[in-house]
């Protein structure tokens, strides 16, 4: 008899019979409140009506055009489409299937533009699983530990993780810059490093907001020395941090962003974006791929933009994001040092009296939640920050749910 691997643990114990909205209802006949999203990914809700009728629609026309060998109509209207929400400038797209590919595509771009071996990445950032992409991930060694040699070129620079130095955002703020700057001194010069590569909110890494002198930080140094800014916004893009793309609001613009999660509501879809001036910069035959813009994907992903603008769901993650962060805080215990997030992505820090990483009543929390039908998922260094990512559709009834469940967890555990 054959079966998963024994490495894909389940962070739940739910087994779906069908999904919907901001539900997901298990084959033992009991109602979940899904605050995982599949990782963010199911921004528009489980099986949104108009993203299901694209979809199904799609597949009697068309399942796969290779588009290195035909060109089909939802790349080509998706392509279109995505120029009214890309930053600006940003106005040339390469598609892939997941979001390593996106940022394995990102960097060979910076390097091959540049001409430099270098990047810069930040510590507690998640880019991905495969060999470059882990690489470039600090957010924990379980991701890049065991088949050693990894990529070089890998330099990291401090992220001004606040609660985690034990300082003031801007007291953090000034370590991570002049950090960097002694980097550039002693290990990479700005001369040799092609790129920045940072997330707008540490995803993986627990859920840390940036900050707007920060990245107007990087911005500056990158103008200075010729160096590429490479927003990954592959979990807060797409309305996810209550603006489209997470680094909008820091006022800082990028040269490159990765794109994927959100993006298709499920179907799997990632790109990275950057100017055609920039992109034609690429060496011939850098991009390309069998699946990447499949066209059922493609077409999910165009219905996904509609639901987006017509539904308000940029907004909406604005407001029930306030909402949430907030409900969060106040409902915070002394078993939970901290409290942060943007828009729909909220963490909550579990230490222990002395102040260490708690992952034990973390993981407490996160089960007797799914227990009492709030699903959740966990994150950090440490595993100890439980996280919440509803869909982009939850309704402030729904947040008020999640946390009536949420109070009951904190004060079980």
């Amino acid at each position: 008899m054959t079966r998963l691997s024994p490495l894909l643990q389940q962070a739940t114990p739910v087994t779906v019979d069908h999904a919907a909205g901001s539900y997901i209802y298990g084959t033992d006949g009991r109602r979940y409140l899904d605050f995982t999203a599949g990782i963010g990914v199911t921004s528009t809700g489980h099986c949104h009506p108009h993203v299901v009728e694209a979809a199904q629609r799609q597949i009697g026309s068309l399942i796969h055009g290779q588009y290195t060998t035909v060109m089909h109509k939802p790349l080509l209207e998706l392509t279109e489409r995505l120029g009214a929400v890309l930053p600006e400038g940003l106005d040339s797209l390469f598609f892939a299937n997941s979001g390593s590919e996106a940022v394995e595509a990102a960097l060979r771009l910076a390097r091959q533009a540049t001409g430099r071996p270098n990047v810069i990445v930040f510590h507690g950032g998640f880019h991905g699983r495969t060999v470059a992409a882990a690489s470039m991930t600090t957010s924990g060694t379980r991701f890049s530990a065991g088949f050693s040699p990894l990529m070089g070129g890998v330099h990291i620079a401090p992220f001004p993780n606040a609660y985690r130095y034990g300082w003031t955002e801007d007291q953090a703020t000034d370590f991570a810059l002049k950090e960097l700057d002694y980097l550039f001194a002693t290990v990479t010069s700005p001369a040799e490093t092609a790129a920045f590569i940072v997330e707008p909110v540490l995803g993986e890494g627990g859920y840390v907001p940036g900050n707007t002198r920060f990245f107007q930080g990087l911005r500056e140094r990158a103008d200075r020395h010729g160096i590429l800014l490479v927003f990954d916004e592959i979990q807060t893009g797409f309305g996810r941090t209550g603006k489209f793309f997470g680094h909008q609001h820091f006022d800082t613009r990028p040269d490159v962003i990765t794109i994927a999660k959100g993006l298709a509501s499920g179907f799997p879809l990632s790109g990275i974006a950057a100017s055609e001036e920039l992109m034609v910069k690429a060496w011939p035959g850098s991009q390309g791929g069998t699946y990447g813009a499949n066209a059922v994907s493609c077409a999910a992903a165009v219905a996904t933009l509609d639901v987006i603008e017509k539904e308000g769901l940029v907004e909406n993650a604005a407001a029930r994001g306030t909402e949430l962060l907030d409900g969060v805080r106040s409902r915070a215990t002394d078993a939970v040092g901290d409290v942060r997030g943007l828009g729909l992505l909220v963490g909550s820090e579990f230490v222990s009296a002395d102040g260490e990483p708690d992952r034990e009543r973390a993981a407490a929390a996160q089960k007797l939640a799914a227990s009492k039908g709030l699903l959740l998922l966990m994150c950090g260094a440490y595993m100890n920050v439980v996280r919440m990512i509803p869909p982009l559709i939850v309704t402030s009834e729904q947040i008020e749910d999640g946390l009536g469940i949420w109070s009951e967890v904190l004060s079980e555990i």
